[in-house]
């Protein structure tokens, strides 16, 4: 496939004055949302084509995941990630948020620690609690371009966990851990008898070929015992709000602890979010493989720009669509709060201090070059009014 037929694929349909949470925020404002994670691009056409399909036969009753749909999500994760799994292990969920709350219940009893290296996507700090467990954090490190886990903090905390949250690749940071790191995470594991929930929702957005996704679980069968993985459709393929997603989870005893703590909680799926998630795996490739191309143009175009910007720093995006933006220098130009300070100036930028980060921003760069042209603009502009 060419560029040209690969950006062909991507539509970036107005969203403004939409029912758009990400455009609304600003309704009314001129501020370009580079928040929260969702894209500006059009699901794929066999997405959509499927979605009419479903449509026009006119009958929304409850439903059951069918055969075809299984086989698309097995055979999808097999051909993306290498990851042979059974059909068996799937269970069907309307989120990964929902999944990883549902998993924070099974962490031993109640006031046990639940461990998460931070910052991390907001809903991991709030999970252990609202599950009555104790969020347990270990600040990842940055070392030159990089970020890495705390390994001499991880060991030390370890004792007191009975899980661990992990984020792979990892939101806010960009990070596809790499199978030597994801070994060690899982001898811990298995050291302290840990539970592992992963998070793997940008598993299909890997942006550096050296940087492959390996499912933490795929390792060796005993931390496949111990390890729920959660994967949804909605980041890969664009189509977050149609609540879709499932928990990977070979150990039978702990799928059915699974399932039995989702019980009284966890709705009936969306049939059209089902329905989209067999189209996205089963015919979403040529799709996929354009945006990824975009992405990981946009993803150099907002590592050039910041190392321009004075007081700001980033690290190389491995995955995601999400650059972590260090801040922290602007506090010695009188920037007390980097977020509305470029929110004044027109870009809408995800606050690090959700994250557990203060001083750090998320920009999500998945939109159309041009948009993202224009807020990098805006972002140098901004910057120079402190000079």
């Amino acid at each position: 496939m060419s560029q040209d037929d690969g950006a062909s694929l991507l539509r970036s349909p107005e969203r403004r004055g939409s029912d758009s949470i990400k455009w609304q925020r600003y309704a009314g404002r001129d501020v370009l949302p580079l928040w929260v994670a969702d894209m500006d691009f059009a699901a794929p056409q066999p997405v959509l084509e499927a979605l009419q399909a479903r449509i026009a036969h006119g009958v929304f009753g409850y439903a059951h995941p069918w055969p075809s749909l299984t086989d698309a999500v097995v055979d999808g994760i097999a051909r993306h990630h290498g990851w042979q799994i059974d059909a068996d292990w799937l269970v069907w969920l309307p989120g990964v948020v929902t999944g990883f709350n549902v998993a924070s219940h099974l962490a031993g009893e109640p006031g046990d620690g639940i461990l998460a290296m931070t910052p991390v996507y907001p809903p991991f700090l709030s999970s252990p609690r609202l599950a009555g467990r104790k969020l347990l954090r270990s600040d990842l490190l940055q070392v030159g371009e990089s970020w890495i886990p705390d390994w001499e903090d991880l060991h030390t905390q370890a004792s007191q966990a009975r899980m661990l949250m992990l984020c792979n690749p990892h939101n806010p940071v960009g990070r596809s851990w790499t199978r030597q790191e994801l070994q060690h995470i899982a001898t811990l594991a298995e050291q302290h008898d840990w539970l592992v929930m992963s998070d793997d929702i940008h598993c299909g957005l890997v942006l550096d070929p050296q940087r492959p996704y390996t499912p933490l679980a795929s390792l060796d069968e005993d931390i496949a015992r111990r390890t729920i993985t959660l994967m949804a459709p909605s980041k890969t393929w664009n189509i977050p709000a149609l609540y879709a997603g499932f928990a990977i989870i070979p150990d039978a005893p702990l799928r059915r602890r699974y399932q039995h703590a989702m019980q009284g909680l966890v709705p009936h799926l969306n049939v059209l979010g089902l329905v989209a998630t067999e189209a996205a795996y089963r015919d979403g490739d040529a799709w996929l493989d354009a945006l990824i191309a975009q992405l990981r143009d946009n993803a150099h175009t907002v590592q050039d720009a910041v190392a321009a910007m004075p007081g700001l720093t980033t690290t190389p995006v491995e995955a995601t669509y999400l650059a972590w933006l260090d801040c922290r220098a602007l506090a010695g130009h009188g920037v007390s709060d980097a977020a509305a300070f470029f929110e004044q100036h027109g870009v809408g930028l995800s606050d690090g201090k959700d994250f557990g980060a203060p001083g750090f921003l998320r920009l999500n760069f998945g939109c159309p070059p041009a948009l993202l042209a224009q807020a990098l603009q805006r972002m140098r502009s901004a910057l120079a009014t402190l000079a």
